[in-house]
């Protein structure tokens, strides 16, 4: 599998996490539709098919080290 680069996945992470609370403030029709596009953008992102399983993967990603990190003596 190609892993995403962290900051996409950061990105992603946090487009999630302000669409859950606009769609927790107040549910609508667009509200809805942005956390579900936001949701299946972070499955496709890491491969998976369930929002949860997407966020334990976003998150073992987000916790590897960085390249410039390993890469340093």
């Amino acid at each position: 599998m190609l892993m995403p680069d962290p900051k996409d996945v950061r990105t992603l992470l946090s487009r999630y996490a302000a669409a859950r609370l606009a769609h927790a403030e107040k549910e609508t029709r667009k509200t809805a539709t942005q956390l579900g596009d936001v949701s299946y953008t972070l499955c496709v992102a890491t491969a998976t098919t369930e929002i949860n399983d997407a966020l334990a993967v976003a998150d073992r990603i987000l916790a590897q080290p960085s390249p410039v990190a390993r890469s340093r003596p």
